[in-house]
């Protein structure tokens, strides 16, 4: 029984694509997907930061700009250490 399922993960790993990568920078709100001869991506670029910034670069190529579905959002300001001083009255 075991050899029968070891064959048959065997067969399982050896027809699974390859995985892919995350191709998604979190850290940029717009994403520019570059088309090569078929309808899927060649490649993302996800480095702008405004859809007006993407479509400049998109333009005359077969690229479209769409958000970014995995943008984590700006960053928070880091807090202050500072402590307010108190006054003690003498």
């Amino acid at each position: 029984m075991r050899p029968k399922l070891y064959a048959l993960a065997a067969l399982g790993v050896c027809f699974a694509g390859p995985a892919a990568a995350q191709a998604y920078d979190p850290n940029y709100p717009v994403c520019m997907q570059v088309y090569g001869g078929t309808l899927t991506p060649e490649y993302i670029d996800c480095s702008f930061t405004s859809l007006p910034q993407c479509q400049a670069s998109a333009s005359g190529r077969p690229a479209t700009c769409t958000v970014n579905p995995f943008y984590a959002g700006p960053k928070p300001a880091p807090r202050s250490r500072v402590h307010p001083r108190r006054h003690h009255a003498d």
